[in-house]
């Protein structure tokens, strides 16, 4: 039963003759590989060293409509009856179907589907059509429709119409002056915004979408400053509001700290950076001291902060006056919150903090209170950036021209 075993053959790979070793194969393997790789990928570089420097140009769409709306959209949205009154053919307002006027009607946003082509060049504007749409909705909507209408929807029309001119900008790849142009305006409308519709219903303002909308500008603006070759006139003014409307922010400070020399000494910037720190510091005292030196857009920048400062003194006051034989002054008390006497006893007495009939703040660290959101109304503390207005308009505002 029991079987010899045949001798086990070995080939010559097994006894290393001349085949290689493992690693030697392996390496050989690489090396074979590399090289049959290597002549296409060669080929392909240089044939795409070949081909002509506008190529990657041609990719990028660039638009030919000459009109602030494309004509196709605006018989879609006349059919469609989709027009807004500010868009109508005078006249026509009370019509079944109004007629659109193609010196009024302006490109709307949409949001990209699946399917539309977006990159279609007769339904782009062209940059210098996109900065006349921008002047167009500052000067004939912004600034002289406030007349006739209520702000709420003359900036629900311009912020719609604002974001369909960042969506041609961004599908063309919008770069460069006129890039710089539309941005500022846009930063400054969205500044004034914060500040002109603060307390409105939610339905008519939301200051969330606001401020994304205000944060993306005011990024693509000064990635423009720091990548753009050439003078930016206007660049101190939006390093400092970009440094008031984001008090506290590390990245902001950070971004500031680390432009050149020249721009951080410039003297908007300068108190942008010492209301920083006073901001950081929690010295509100100093804060708004230093806030009356701002100008109205850099007021209205800061104003989101004001509630949150005025807060921070009266809880300071609270634990520094608590006494029950301690009096303070209301006046002086209103001279160091930036308020009106009424408003600043109306605004103690929203923490807690009692103010007697001889005008008289009692302060008591036990009797300081978080009032409700919705009974501090922001917008009745706002006379120290009102103030500064003066005869200024917003046509002036958002052109830059204060």
């Amino acid at each position: 039963m029991n079987r010899r075993r045949a001798p086990r053959r070995t080939s010559r790979s097994q006894t290393g003759g001349d085949a290689p070793s493992g690693g030697q194969w392996r390496q050989r393997s690489k090396e074979q590989w590399r090289g049959e790789t290597k002549a296409p990928a060669r080929r392909a570089g240089e044939e795409e060293r070949r081909r002509p420097a506008e190529h990657g140009k041609e990719t990028v769409p660039r638009g030919t409509c000459r009109t602030m709306c494309p004509a196709r959209e605006l018989r879609a949205r006349e059919a469609q009856n989709r027009l807004h009154r500010f868009e109508m053919a005078r006249g026509a307002e009370r019509d079944r179907r109004p007629r659109g006027d193609p010196s009024r009607a302006v490109k709307e946003y949409t949001r990209p589907a699946a399917g539309k082509d977006s990159t279609n060049p007769a339904e782009l504007r062209p940059p210098a059509v996109l900065l006349e749409t921008v002047c167009y909705l500052i000067d004939d909507i912004a600034a002289a429709s406030p007349r006739l209408h209520p702000w709420t929807e003359v900036y629900s029309f311009v912020f719609d119409r604002l974001r369909g001119v960042k969506q041609d900008m961004i599908i063309q790849r919008v770069s460069g002056s006129d890039c710089v142009a539309i941005l500022g305006r846009s930063v400054r409308f969205l500044v004034y915004a914060s500040y002109r519709l603060c307390g409105e219903p939610l339905r008519l303002y939301d200051p969330r979408i606001n401020d994304t909308h205000l944060q993306e500008n005011l990024s693509w603006l000064l990635d423009c400053y720091a990548t753009a070759t050439g003078p930016h006139p206007n660049q101190e003014e939006f390093q400092a509001l970009c440094l008031l409307y984001n008090l506290g922010s590390a990245r902001a400070t950070q971004h500031i700290m680390e432009l050149p020399e020249r721009l951080r000494s410039a003297p908007s910037i300068r108190l942008a950076l010492s209301i920083n720190r006073a901001f950081l510091e929690k010295n509100p005292v100093r804060l708004l001291r230093l806030a009356h030196r701002l100008n109205f857009l850099q007021a209205c920048a800061l104003h989101r902060h004001l509630v949150a400062c005025r807060r921070d003194l009266l809880l300071i006051y609270s634990h520094g006056y608590s006494s029950r034989n301690c009096r303070f002054p209301l006046d002086r008390l209103a001279q160091l919150l930036s308020l009106d006497m009424p408003l600043a006893a109306e605004l103690c007495q929203a923490y807690g903090v009692e103010v007697n009939q001889d005008n008289q703040v009692v302060f008591s660290k036990t009797a300081f209170t978080e009032p409700e959101q919705v009974n501090l109304h922001c917008k009745l503390y706002h006379n120290i950036v009102s103030e500064k207005r003066r005869d200024l308009t917003v046509e002036d505002l958002i052109h830059g021209c204060a």
